[in-house]
């Protein structure tokens, strides 16, 4: 077991009754909350004897309480960090912001409509036929793979770009709009495009305004180009408690305190659409859709309905509505073979913990 030092740093992190911290959040003991406080100890233990020391964060938050705030190898509360992926989960988010405040319409336009001929006058007509939720569940029949360079979509073809609008906006339909999953960046890039064309704002100020600021999140980089287009497949840098903070608006039907930033409606349709991945994710996931994982499994003898965002490296936001259970790990582990099944390793022994 590890010896705990007391240091004046973590009188912001532990209160005398073993209580985590947060300015904005209740707090609770893992023992209030309902989880075996020798089960959480032991896990606690384990990340800090583990050899790799490219695991960073640890938060659990139950009913609307922060229960576990645990920082590892030398990286601290209030430091921010690249969850990689996960961001497309927060491009998601940032959709319904925009639905509820009428820049859109419905998950069912085309995404030709939601860009201006006047701006666009190259826009390939054949968006007509891609809905916008086929751009959220990776199924818009573009010709684009993130694991395959030679499609003319993948990201590599237009990362270095100063504006990367017009070369979207002109991949070729390689397959029926609806029909098969193929994971690719292009799909959140589209959606975050439309959100900038429709705010006249670049994503990262309009998620600043309209979403970060809201949950007091302050500390943030999201990765924007030379002509004020932001990353919204990734590259946004938060720390881990504020990532868990986005996991709260899914459990609390897109509300935050008194204020109501996404719609329910629109919570309900991205926790419950689920489109069955194939054969070769199996292993990952159930289902997938609004740009996030959805799974069943069982823990402490219970069956556990629960959606996940995730990052290259190992970053996971587990979300479980029905319990109300946020669960945030950050991981630089970028490259590494055990880097998702560590994370998954994690979660899973805090769900087991439950009583």
């Amino acid at each position: 077991m590890r010896t705990l030092i007391l240091l004046s740093t973590l009188s912001f992190l532990l209160s005398s009754n073993g209580k985590a911290q947060a300015p904005d959040l209740p707090s609770s003991t893992v023992e209030e909350a309902g989880f075996n406080r020798d089960s959480i100890d032991i896990l606690i233990d384990l990340i800090y004897e583990t050899p790799h020391k490219d695991f960073r964060g640890l938060v659990v938050i139950k009913d609307n309480k922060l229960v576990i705030q645990e920082h590892f190898n030398t990286y601290m509360w209030n430091t921010i960090h690249d969850i990689r992926s996960a961001g497309k989960s927060v491009t998601a988010l940032l959709l319904g912001v925009a639905m509820q405040e009428g820049l859109i319409e419905s998950l069912d336009q085309s995404v030709y409509s939601l860009f201006s001929e006047a701006q666009n006058p190259s826009i390939n007509e054949e968006y007509k036929k891609i809905r916008l939720r086929d751009l959220l569940d990776m199924s818009s029949g573009l010709d684009a793979d993130s694991d395959d360079w030679r499609t003319p979509g993948q990201a590599s073809n237009w990362i270095s770009l100063d504006n990367w609008r017009e070369y979207v906006l002109n991949i070729p339909l390689k397959a029926k709009p609806g029909e098969n999953f193929v994971y690719a960046d292009i799909h959140p890039l589209l959606i975050g495009l439309a959100i900038e064309e429709a705010s006249g704002m670049s994503l990262k100020d309009y998620a600043q305004k309209k979403l970060f600021e809201p949950l007091g999140i302050n500390q943030v980089y999201w990765f924007t180009n030379a002509s004020n287009q932001t990353g919204a497949a990734g590259n946004l840098y938060l720390t881990t408690l504020d990532f868990a903070k986005l996991g709260l608006l899914v459990t609390n039907e897109g509300k935050w305190k008194n204020q109501q930033i996404i719609h329910p409606d629109y919570i309900e349709s991205l926790i419950n659409t689920k489109r069955p991945l194939p054969e070769s994710w199996s292993g990952f996931a159930d289902a997938y859709g609004m740009f996030w994982y959805k799974c069943t499994k069982t823990f402490a003898g219970k069956e556990i309905d629960y959606l996940f965002a995730s990052g290259f490296g190992g970053n996971h936001l587990v979300v479980i509505p029905e319990k109300e259970i946020v669960i945030a790990v950050t991981s630089s582990a970028y490259g590494a073979p055990y880097s998702h099944g560590r994370s998954f390793a994690i979660t899973y022994k805090v769900l087991n913990a439950l009583k």
